[in-house]
């Protein structure tokens, strides 16, 4: 047989690759990414109301399914497939950013999908569940409006009732096979599904809506979804949630775990090993971050011991803890309008300060509202976003579930990390920002978007805040708590710490309450991770900015620096710090 000459076959190579960079020129870069923001609101129906994407109102996921979980491996493979088709050369820099994030996601997407995080469909914190709830409100992201909004919400609290059937058999596989929540876990979400089968429909949070609906509205249509919600509530959801309550409470409890941390689960630490990933955004390990927190706790000591000295306490700063979380001034409050109210105050103290630190602000709109009751005994300060249309503002939710209780010393510093100049500025920039895909525009990053909003806890001062020394303390005392999240996370799911060595450390080293840690102990428990990325994030920020201020000396420009790193929304950090050390070149 006649052997092809080594410099035709050379010849004939290089004419396949011109060949497949052009057809790889001619991929338009702006369809992938749009195409990529319309599959994952598709795999998300209830993110995708939440960023305002109101065709899928009427959708939910069954996000344990494995018919769900194939569907995502398809999405992976596919975007997998669709960058390895793309000469990343020929995009721009932003663009390069898109195809960097989109690169990273179907990377940690799929290393998740390689474990059993389906079998554990429920816990207390976040979830399908709760956010049911929370839009069957009627005052969250879910719009009531028009007639069809009230039918597409039917439609979800139809698929909801399934929903709850699918999750019981997943859990049921998981307690075959030894993945399931801890025992204290369990205990907290058995009310959440049993105090929501009232006896009263029209005290039930479902029929909220009802209550709202529009004066345009006939009398006709007004009763036939009166009779429809009243039916959907009385035949199919609230039987469904006391079949859930029953079953936790008589099947799932007994069979809960003694340990505390996923790494007692099989394959537990490969598991916390991807969520370490996926909510720092770095390669770093369990170990690294430990010692890191250990390290933070006790450098923010040593400035908590400055403060107890300046307020003239003569104790240890254990009980100088104490002191602060029983010390009656700080907690002032009779009614939860008065919290609601030194919010507003807060918010009037910054506002003529905001312009000196930001050239770059958002257009949504803000409030401040006390958290719904459904969910207040067991939530947290939060910060839900706004829509970028102005439809519905940017909201600051305050848990109040105890006013009398309630210790005002760290509300200065909490309204900078959860409301402005933290969460809603930029998260409503993000979101503005027309510049970017609309993926990016609704994505999230936990050590950006956190790093972010703990950043910004340090530019009180600057902002007119911290005037005293407890509020100063109410700051170091926040950050001490995020430090603290570095030593007991780790602890916890790498480490064999119990739920009760967490809270003792954690006790030990900052000023909340015990119920108030024993909350925030379970939270770590049941997000495994997440409670670390915001110390990762602060500093990495708290870094670059110290790189530029000494490379750059007096064009340094604080405005200039905060516009950067805010302009291009959350991605991974790696990723902000190219961008940060790009701009300080420039200059």
């Amino acid at each position: 047989m006649t052997k092809t000459p080594k410099v035709l076959i050379a010849v004939i190579a290089a004419a396949f690759l011109t060949q497949c960079k052009t057809q790889e020129s001619t991929v338009d870069f702006s369809t992938v990414t749009s195409n990529y923001f319309n599959d994952k609101n598709a795999l998300d129906p209830l993110g995708a109301t939440q960023n305002g994407q109101n065709q899928f109102n009427d959708k939910l996921q069954f996000e344990m399914t494995d018919s769900f979980r194939e569907k995502q491996l398809a999405f992976f493979n596919k975007y997998e497939s669709t960058l390895d088709s793309i000469d990343e050369k020929d995009l721009s820099a932003e663009e390069k950013n898109s195809f960097s994030i989109i690169k990273w996601e179907v990377e940690v997407g799929k290393k998740l999908l390689d474990q059993p995080t389906n079998l554990v469909p429920i816990h207390q914190f976040w979830g399908t569940h709760l956010t049911m709830g929370q839009y069957a409100g009627g005052t969250s992201a879910q719009p009531f409006k028009t007639e069809k909004d009230y039918n597409n919400f039917l439609k979800r609290m139809d698929l909801f009732s399934v929903w709850i059937d699918s999750a019981m058999v997943y859990m049921k596989k998981g307690m075959e096979k030894g993945v399931v929540l801890p025992k204290s876990l369990t205990e907290k979400v058995i009310p959440q599904f049993a105090e929501m089968a009232t006896p009263n429909i029209e005290d039930n949070l479902f029929y909220s809506a009802i209550k709202i609906m529009p004066k345009i509205f006939s009398e006709d249509t007004k009763r036939d979804l009166t009779a429809r919600y009243k039916a959907e509530i009385k035949d199919k959801l609230m039987p469904q949630y006391s079949k859930m309550a029953a079953f936790l409470k008589d099947e799932y409890l007994p069979a809960s775990r003694a340990t505390s941390g996923i790494g007692s689960l099989p394959a537990g630490k490969d598991l916390y090993a991807v969520y370490v990933k996926m909510w720092t955004t770095t390669e770093m390990t369990p170990d690294e971050i430990h010692k890191l927190g250990l390290s933070e706790v006790a450098r923010i000591k040593s400035e908590m011991e400055k403060v107890k000295t300046e307020v003239g306490f003569k104790g240890t700063l254990l009980e100088f803890f104490e002191y602060v979380r029983n010390k009656p001034e700080l907690k002032p409050f009779k009614i939860p309008e008065e919290v609601i109210a030194n919010f507003e105050r807060i918010y009037t103290v910054i506002k003529p300060n905001v312009d000196k630190l930001f050239s770059l602000q958002p257009k949504t709109k803000f409030e401040i509202r006390r958290t719904e009751a459904f969910r207040e005994k067991t939530g947290s300060a939060e910060y839900s976003q706004g829509a970028a249309d102005g439809s519905r503002p940017g909201v600051f939710y305050v848990p109040i579930p105890d006013v009398e209780e309630y210790n005002g010393y760290g509300d200065e510093d909490l309204f900078l990390h959860e409301a402005i100049p933290g969460h809603h500025f930029q998260i409503s920039l993000q979101q503005e920002n027309g510049n970017l895909p609309d993926f990016r525009k609704y994505n999230w990053f936990g050590a950006y978007g956190e790093g972010w909003a703990l950043y910004t806890e340090s530019l009180g001062k600057e902002l007119g805040l911290y005037k005293d020394g407890y509020s100063y303390f109410g700051m170091l005392g926040n950050e001490i708590h995020r430090a603290v999240r570095l030593v007991v996370d780790t602890g916890i799911h790498s480490k064999g710490w119990t739920r009760e060595q967490a809270i003792k450390y954690s006790l030990e080293n900052e000023a909340e309450s015990e119920a108030s840690i024993t909350t925030e102990i379970e939270r770590y428990m049941a997000i495994p991770g997440q409670a670390l990325s915001y110390k990762i994030g602060q500093l990495k920020i708290i870094e670059l900015r110290k790189r530029a201020e000494a490379k750059m000396g007096n064009k340094f420009d604080i405005k200039k620096f905060h516009e950067k790193v805010l302009e291009s929304g959350v991605m991974p950090l790696a990723l902000l710090e190219k961008k940060i050390d790009d701009w300080i070149a420039e200059k």
